[in-house]
């Protein structure tokens, strides 16, 4: 078996969360076995059930069928040269991550945009002043396709003829929220549309936790536009935090929940945002320093 299917077969085989086929993975790329699933789960130090649940589902006739229409599907792995290095870096980079759009996205200086679903109309004045500029100096806005702050990160793009990549937490051919089939379609046709999940795949709470590290990872900084105190939002920016991105914070109301998270950050080090300038600031790569905060748990 070559690496790029072995890579797409351990996507698509269910019963092990992502650390552990990242673990299988790297155990099959220092031996150059692909062949050996049996052997490799194994030397991958899995527990006695997980690896039984894990080889029964392997050889099952569901997984094959799931394989086969997958393998017919535009993908990417983290054996090839599409592959963007940044993304390569971080912690548990997804192994196959299928894509619809313009795949050359990925070699483009990026800008993680995310924010509160419930957004206020503050956000939505924030954005449509700063966006513009920023796709002026032909940034790739990167966010995922939720509602509110995600949502009109990418319209707003599109609309002022940027770039942008949605990374959505479902299959390919899966559509949430439902209001954003439109927009879902326009990024497939003008941007890029990214996931690691599987053809079919339900938009399952915990994979929007997961989808966060690659809108991380993917970008040089992270903008949080509106956030409450324990959000995704500030999920996404602890985890740009840790692979060394630079964070920024659009500064509000101080009696405003939606401020709260903003304004802490902005407490403890993350860059306020008064202009597109300060984030082009971050992005430019001559003067590029990583953020000064050292840990922002405490607000999570």
């Amino acid at each position: 078996m070559q690496p790029k299917e072995f890579l797409l077969r351990l996507n698509v085989c269910p019963g092990l969360g992502l650390v552990s086929k990242q673990r299988i993975w790297q155990v099959a790329a220092e031996r150059y076995e692909f062949d050996d699933i049996a052997a490799l789960t194994q030397l991958a130090n899995l527990s006695a059930r997980s690896r039984a649940k894990f080889l029964t589902n392997w050889s099952s006739p569901e997984t094959e069928m799931t394989f086969q229409r997958n393998w017919q599907m535009p993908f990417i792995t983290i054996i090839d040269a599409a592959y963007p290095e940044l993304l390569k870096s971080i912690y548990c980079p997804p192994l196959v991550m299928y894509f619809m759009g313009d795949l050359t996205l990925l070699t483009t200086t990026c800008l993680a945009v995310v924010g509160a679903r419930k957004m206020t109309q503050y956000a939505r004045e924030s954005l449509t002043q700063l966006l513009p500029t920023i796709i002026q100096h032909r940034i790739t806005v990167v966010s995922g396709l939720a509602r509110g702050v995600d949502g009109l990160s990418h319209q707003i793009t599109l609309a002022n003829h940027g770039k942008t990549i949605a990374v959505i937490g479902s299959g390919l051919n899966r559509v949430y929220p439902p209001e954003h089939d439109h927009l879902q379609r326009q990024i497939k046709r003008h941007g890029l549309l990214l996931s690691e999940y599987p053809l079919d795949s339900a938009p399952l709470p915990h994979h929007f936790v997961e989808r966060n590290r690659i809108i991380a990872g993917l970008a040089q900084a992270c903008l949080v536009v509106e956030a409450r105190r324990k959000s995704g939002s500030l999920i996404t920016a602890n985890l740009a935090l840790q692979e060394n991105r630079n964070v920024l914070a659009i500064p509000g109301p101080i009696n405003s929940d939606l401020s709260t998270g903003c304004n802490e950050l902005i407490a403890v080090g993350a860059r306020p945002v008064m202009s597109a300038q300060d984030i082009l600031g971050e992005l430019n790569n001559r003067f590029y320093q990583p953020s000064k905060i050292t840990s922002i748990s405490s607000l999570n």
